[in-house]
């Protein structure tokens, strides 16, 4: 046991000493003798058991000695009796070294609505009581202290003496609270119902057991504003649900200090329930942690400090263990610290994932880890399939330069965006894993990045960052989200003559000039058809939805619709759609742009995003939603600097275009407006291009939905452009769209709420990578600075 990192035991019995019991024990003993735990076991004496043993021999013996009938003796002599013995044997305890604590299961008995000390004045209801257990060891023997007048009447006597013991620390007092076997009244063992006991007894420490589940809240509330609480989460692990034991980890900390917070693994008749214990509360605090590191609710610091207080250090001052916290061997699998590798949880779950994949697709050679930067770049390490196990297996991970996120295209690094000193570590999420395009022995994956010694989150990360917010939906709105896009391309051919050395010149489409939006004639081209066909085979070996496909009204210009997904994952579904469409179409030397206005006198392209949502399974009520999207409404413009983040995407917006218009605005299927309802909960964001890093675009958006709280404008159901501006100002549009991407980056400057929701690094970041990016670009005419971009987007 000492490999799980088990200190101590506290073994739950009575006051004999554990050198002189074997039987149900015995197994305890043999545990603390071979040393499989790091110290020498102690005990918690059961106040009930105690006192059962007591009744047991002294009535017995009082029976013989006194050679009278049952009905001779009063209840009163029983009593002075046993009541007797037993304040000497709870002081024995008090006194007692090997003894470290008491536990009272009174909860089991008759309920936690404990009564006062009055009970002590009714001798008449007391001597009745004790009657009543002298005529039970005459007849039928004593088996169970059950009494309502009894069990309050030891309970309130043990805490008496345990308090009031001068000079020695005093040790704690356990109470069985919440859920147990089909023999307790689950209404009277809220711990609620202590709470008049707890005044009573201040100097006494109280730790309630078990989480108090499902009364955890309530036991939260109690260590919170009783100095003398405590709150133990043990038992929950392994029996209730992960989730479940993950909401209890987090309505403990919803109000309880977490050094009032103890745990214990509650381990009984199996070895297995200890390991299961151990293992099952490392992955509870570390879902939860984690959670609250990578909202910066917590430092990591502070996190591994809470796991070292609720796992041992409370524990240590609680009951006087006078031990040491000690670290684990390095050579131990379960010794590394839970915050500081994804490993134990969520690694060997990701992990599995990818052995998974592989016994189902054989044929795979190599994986591509993929991550999308600041410039949309999408960039790439490759392993063969045996150094991902062997390497992954072991939590290790491809170490990748801090400048990662400042990179230009050119691979140029951005002053102020990291160097080449330090390093990142680049974590495959397995659950995107999915063949890759065009070779059948690649598959791919998309990452994320950690810190290198402690892998908290790194927070400039754009998928970290879209992850934060839709576990943000979740836990303070409720809300599960739905995402789908409308991916706009253009189909061109590479036209070389002439052209410099140093970049590739794209010319017109290969299809007919008698292209138009849905039109047949568009799908008559050979190569074409096939290219598109290829395409639609590869999403689908990839295992991305494809809803449908269509000619859209630029030559050469064709729509592909996937989704609905949960929003990382349809963006992980995104990347390698785009990248799948574009490596096919080289098969058919052609080149495939997702460039906003890749031919000045044709309609643009766009990536439309539709989002839905439920709250709590079901259909946000219109509130809901309508407060949602006008957030996003109210961060439009500052938003603009993420789904807008070249100069060349304002080349595509303007009126009468259907690209979304220039008014800040919503209309029930109006394509005239950057924000379309669709129907219910099921909009269409109208200002995205394909330039865009769909995670932080996507974060922007769902970030500024969670913002919420504007007072929406009216449904414009016309054109507003045609509108006069007193028709404007009655539906309560005030802003106009940015023309410009620097009138975009003034606006997220300037947006304290797009700061606090996205991270003021991350957007410092990001706006110091796009200015030296459109700096590096001025370089760049007009017709080479098109091609430059169409072969890179």
């Amino acid at each position: 046991m000492a490999w799980t990192g088990t200190s101590f035991i506290l073994i739950n019995g009575t006051i004999v000493s554990l050198r002189k019991r074997s039987g149900s024990n015995g197994e305890l003993i043999l545990i603390c003798q071979l040393g499989l735990t790091r110290s020498k076991c102690k005990r918690i004496v059961r106040i009930e058991k105690v006192a059962e043993e007591i009744i047991r021999s002294t009535a017995t013996a009082f029976l013989h000695e006194s050679n009278r009938s049952p009905e001779s003796i009063s209840g009163t002599e029983l009593r002075l009796r046993v009541m007797k013995q037993f304040c000497i044997a709870v002081r024995d305890a008090v006194i007692d070294p090997e003894v470290v604590g008491f536990k009272s299961v009174i909860c089991y008995r008759t309920g936690l609505a404990i009564g006062g000390r009055e009970i002590y004045e009714d001798l008449d209801q007391l001597n009745s009581a004790w009657a009543a257990v002298l005529q039970k060891c005459t007849h039928n023997g004593y088996t169970r202290l059950d009494d309502p007048i009894l069990n309050p009447f030891f309970l309130h006597t043990a805490a008496d003496i345990i308090q009031n013991i001068d000079g020695r620390h005093v040790k704690p007092l356990q109470f069985h609270t919440g859920l147990g076997d089909n023999d307790i009244a689950l209404r009277f063992s809220s711990p609620s119902h202590l709470q008049p006991f707890i005044k009573e007894y201040p100097k006494l420490p109280i730790v309630l057991l078990h989480a108090s589940y499902p009364f955890t809240r309530e036991a939260g509330y109690l260590a919170s504003v009783y100095e003398n609480v405590y709150l133990d989460i043990g038992e929950v692990f392994p029996m209730i649900s992960q989730e479940g034991q993950e909401k209890v980890v987090s309505q403990a900390l919803e109000l309880c200090p977490s050094e009032k917070l103890t745990w214990s693994t509650d381990g009984h008749w199996f070895p297995e329930t200890y390991l299961l214990a151990v293992i099952q509360v490392r992955e509870a605090l570390q879902y939860v942690l984690e959670e609250y590191v990578r909202r910066e609710t917590l430092e990591t610091a502070q996190a591994v400090q809470i796991v070292e207080d609720i796992l041992f250090n409370t524990s240590n001052r609680l009951y006087d263990l006078k031990v040491k916290l000690l670290p684990l061997p390095l050579t131990s699998k379960v010794s590394e610290p839970s915050l500081v590798t994804p490993a134990k949880t969520i690694w060997p779950h990701n992990l599995a994932l990818l052995t998974t994949f592989l016994d189902a697709n054989p044929d795979i050679n190599f994986i591509r880890l993929q991550w999308l930067d600041y410039t949309s770049t999408l960039r790439t390490r490759i392993l063969t399939t045996t150094q991902a196990i062997s390497l992954f297996s072991q939590g290790k991970f491809i170490a990748i330069v801090r400048a990662v996120f400042g990179l230009l295209q050119t691979d140029i690094p951005t002053p102020g965006c990291g160097g080449p000193i330090g390093e990142y570590n680049l974590v495959p999420c397995f659950e995107s894993l999915r063949r890759g395009p065009r070779n059948p022995s690649y598959a791919i994956v998309q990452c994320e990045f950690r810190e290198k010694e402690t892998m908290a989150p790194v927070s400039i990360c754009p998928r970290t960052c879209l992850k934060n917010i839709v576990e943000r939906a979740k836990a303070e709105k409720s809300l599960d989200l739905l995402v789908g896009f409308e991916t706009e391309v253009v189909f061109m051919h590479y036209s070389t003559p002439n052209a410099p050395e140093d970049y590739i010149k794209f010319g017109t489409s290969p299809v007919s000039h008698a292209h138009a939006w849905s039109a047949t004639r568009a799908l008559q081209n050979t190569n074409m058809m096939q290219c598109l066909e290829a395409i639609v085979v590869a999403l689908r070996d990839s295992d991305i939805t494809l809803q449908q496909f269509h000619p859209e009204s630029s030559l050469g210009q064709y729509e592909f619709v996937t989704g609905p997904l949960p929003p990382l994952a349809a963006v992980d579904a995104l990347v390698t759609t785009r990248d799948i469409i574009q490596n096919i179409a080289s098969q058919f030397e052609m080149r495939a742009t997702f460039h906003p206005k890749p031919v000045s006198t044709q309609p643009g392209s766009g990536q439309h995003i539709h989002i839905s949502m439920t709250q709590n399974g079901d259909e946000p009520d219109e509130g809901v939603y309508k407060s949602f999207y006008a957030g996003i409404l109210k961060y439009a413009r500052a938003i603009c600097a993420f789904t807008y983040p070249l100069p060349e995407s304002y080349t595509r917006t303007g009126d009468g275009l259907w690209s979304g218009g220039r008014y800040v605005a919503w209309g029930s299927l109006n394509r005239e407006t950057p924000l379309r309802k669709i129907e219910g909960s099921h909009w269409e964001v109208r200002f995205v291009d394909g330039f865009a890093n769909s995670y932080l675009a996507l974060a922007a958006l769902l970030g500024a939905g969670l913002q919420g709280s504007y007072v929406m404008p009216q449904d414009c159901t016309e054109d507003p452009s045609v509108l006069s501006g007193e028709e404007i100002e009655a539906l309560g549009i005030r802003e106009l769209m940015p023309v410009s991407v620097e009138e975009a980056w003034t606006a997220l400057e300037g947006s304290l709420g797009m700061r606090a929701v996205l991270g003021q690094e991350l957007c410092e970041h990001f706006l110091r990578v796009k200015r030296h990016e459109a700096e590096w670009m001025r370089r760049l005419d007009g017709e080479r600075r098109r091609n430059w971009l169409i072969e890179r987007y």
